[in-house]
């Protein structure tokens, strides 16, 4: 599931021109697959169809980490740790006011299963694993369905994903051509300043543009985007969402290089696995959820 990092210094470019390109080609060819049925989903599927749709991109990321878990040597049940993280999107969809109640509850017959299954030199490790693995790719990813059942979530989520991709684009592009200063080089050492720059104008761009097509498109009495407010507070919006979802993708670096994981699966060819892929939403959609109930204060 997972892919051990090569023996290469801390700041080793990409070892190619051919397999940066051949990298590229592939990251282009399973996004042209799999945005259109992203957008599709978020514009004709129903609530319990998004819900299920998350559930399952939850528990592939779940069973990733729990890999990168085990090659550090903290693994856990991940049969269990999967039911419980299906059990939490159930009772989101069809309880969402007993969602908190639920992950206290989860959590705790985690401590138990562990306590009573894992050999007891690794009760500690592996209970914190599953408690973890239950909220880090569980609870972050339940604010997707929760954004898309809310008034205007549709847009929302759109505006959600145009950001995180937006942004995604930008920095891969910008730090190849012009990246010079390192990031953060001991979590992801070709991550550069410039390219976080990049990404953060590639949100904001995207978000203009959002902006300015949903006023077109209010012009001619067609709602498919909405953006109340002022253009400044969305523009604000799109820089914290941007930065969560950088946050993201470093914490998900340092989480593998901990384990001395390159990959967390190959499940997405270009991508790496699912957690690899979705690591940027796992920090950015709640980070959108709370920005949503803080303006409604």
């Amino acid at each position: 599931m997972y892919r051990k990092k090569p023996e290469l210094p801390a700041e080793s470019p990409i070892s190619s021109p051919v397999l940066y390109s051949q990298s590229c080609m592939k990251r282009i060819l399973t996004a042209l697959v799999l945005i259109p049925l992203v957008i599709l989903l978020v514009f004709a599927g129903p609530d319990w169809m998004v819900t299920a749709a998350v559930g399952v991109v939850a528990l592939l990321a779940s069973w990733e980490y729990l890999g990168i878990a085990q090659a550090a040597g903290t693994g856990a049940p991940r049969i269990p740790v999967l039911v419980a993280i299906g059990m939490l999107f159930v009772v989101s969809f069809f309880w969402p006011d007993k969602l908190l109640t639920a992950v206290g509850a989860l959590s705790l017959a985690m401590l138990v299963f562990c306590a009573f299954a894992s050999p007891i030199a690794g009760v500690l490790q592996q209970s914190a694993t599953a408690v973890f693995c239950l909220l880090y790719t569980g609870l972050t990813l339940i604010s997707l369905p929760m954004l898309r059942s809310s008034e205007d979530g549709k847009w929302l989520v759109t505006f959600l994903l145009c950001v995180v991709w937006a942004g995604d684009i930008t920095a891969l592009y910008v730090g190849r051509s012009l990246g010079r200063r390192k990031l953060a080089p001991h979590l992801s050492p070709n991550k550069t300043w410039e390219g976080a720059a990049g990404s953060v104008a590639g949100s904001l761009l995207v978000t203009g543009l959002l902006v300015v097509l949903s006023r077109e498109l209010v012009k001619h009495d067609v709602v498919a985007l909405a953006f109340p407010g002022s253009v400044g507070y969305w523009l604000v919006v799109a820089v914290v969402v941007n930065v969560a979802a950088q946050v993201g993708d470093l914490a998900e670096s340092a989480l593998k290089r901990s384990a001395g994981v390159k990959d967390s699966g190959t499940l997405l060819p270009g991508h790496g696995g699912m957690l690899d892929r979705i690591d940027a939403l796992l920090l950015a959609a709640p980070v959108l959820w709370y920005a949503q109930i803080i303006q409604h204060f």
